[in-house]
C-alpha cells in the first residue's frame, strides 16, 4: 500500500515546486543560509500539498483514467489504491502541511491556501473551462514563485520574472493540450471533456503567440531589470532559453512526445542539458564579483 501512495503522490511531478527556488536564485541568497533553510521549507510545503491535490485529482478523474491509454496504470485507476486510503492521506497531507506552514512560517500561509483552493476548484471545475483551465496552470505555478519571494522576503525579485513564469507555464500547458489531443485523436473527449473545446490549429497559434511573447519577456529581464550587472551580462542567458524552448517544441511536434512536462526534461537530454547550462550562467552572472 505504501509503494501504491507514494506512487499516486507523483514524486517525478515535485520538479515543478522548483519554481519556488527562483526567488533564492534571483535575489541573490544562495549564500544566505537563513534563506536556503526557508526556501527549502516552502519547496516541501508545496510538494506536500501538491501531492495531496494529486490524490484528489485521480479521485475525481478515476473513471475517465481507466480509458486513457497510460493513466490507466496509476494506482486508483488500476484499483491497486482504494479510493479511501487516498482521502486519508489526501487530508494528512494537507492538515500536517498548512499546521506547519502556520507555526513555523505563517506569512507564507496565504499564498499555500490560495494555492490549494485554487486546485481543488481547478479539479472540480477550472479544468472544464475552456482557456481558464489552462491560466489555472500558469496562475499555480506563479504562486509557486510568489512562495517563494514570500518565504524569503526578496529585496530585489523583478516582477519580469513573474511575467516569465506566466507565459512559460502557459507555454507547456498549452502543449501538454496538444499532446493530449494527438495521443487520444478520437479519444479525446472520453477522457478529458475540455479537449472538445480544443483543436490543433487553435493550440498552435496559441503556441506561437505565447513563445514569441515568452522570449521577448525574458529578453527585456536580462536587460532592464533592477538588481543585474550594468553590463548587461545576463543577455549572455538568452541562448540556453531559446535553444530550450525550441528543443522543447521539437520533441513535441516532432519526436511526438509529451505529456508531463516533468518526464521530457528528465528524459531528453538535450533539454536537460540547456536547463542546467542556463542556470548555471545565470548563477555566475547574478554571483560574479563585481
Amino acid at each position: 500500500m505504501l509503494y501504491h501512495l507514494l506512487r499516486a503522490a507523483r514524486p517525478k511531478q515535485w520538479t515543478k515546486n522548483s519554481f519556488v527556488l527562483a526567488a533564492l536564485l534571483f535575489d541573490g541568497r544562495l549564500t544566505d543560509a537563513r534563506a536556503i533553510a526557508q526556501s527549502i521549507f516552502a519547496l516541501a510545503v508545496f510538494c506536500a500539498i501538491s501531492s495531496a491535490i494529486y490524490f484528489i485529482n485521480d479521485l475525481a478523474d478515476i473513471e475517465s483514467d481507466r480509458r486513457h491509454p497510460t493513466k490507466r496504470l496509476r494506482p486508483l485507476a488500476s484499483g491497486a489504491l482504494q479510493p479511501g486510503t487516498a482521502w486519508i492521506a489526501a487530508a494528512l497531507l494537507i492538515v500536517i502541511s498548512l499546521g506547519t506552514t502556520a507555526w513555523l512560517l505563517p506569512r507564507l500561509l496565504p499564498i499555500v491556501c490560495t494555492y490549494l483552493v485554487l486546485m481543488v476548484l481547478y479539479t472540480y471545475w477550472l479544468k472544464h473551462v475552456v482557456i481558464l483551465d489552462v491560466m489555472t496552470v500558469a496562475a499555480g505555478f506563479v504562486l509557486r514563485v510568489a512562495a517563494g519571494a514570500t518565504a524569503i522576503v526578496v529585496a530585489r525579485f523583478s516582477p519580469w520574472l513573474y511575467v516569465c513564469t506566466t507565459l512559460l507555464a502557459l507555454f507547456i500547458a498549452l502543449n501538454k493540450r496538444r499532446h493530449e489531443l494527438v495521443l487520444l485523436q478520437a479519444g479525446a473527449r472520453d477522457h478529458r471533456a475540455i479537449l472538445d473545446e480544443y483543436n490543433l490549429p487553435f493550440l498552435d497559434e496559441m503556441t506561437s503567440l505565447v513563445t514569441a511573447t515568452t522570449l521577448a519577456a525574458y529578453s527585456f529581464y536580462t536587460f532592464s531589470a533592477p538588481g543585474l550587472p550594468e553590463n548587461h551580462t545576463m543577455m549572455l542567458t538568452i541562448p540556453f532559453v531559446l535553444y530550450g524552448i525550441f528543443r522543447y517544441l521539437y520533441v513535441i511536434h516532432v519526436l511526438k512526445l509529451g505529456g508531463s512536462p516533468e518526464e521530457i526534461l528528465l528524459s531528453d537530454l538535450p533539454l536537460l542539458l540547456s536547463v542546467v547550462l542556463w542556470a548555471v550562467s545565470a548563477g555566475l552572472v547574478l554571483y560574479w564579483p563585481r
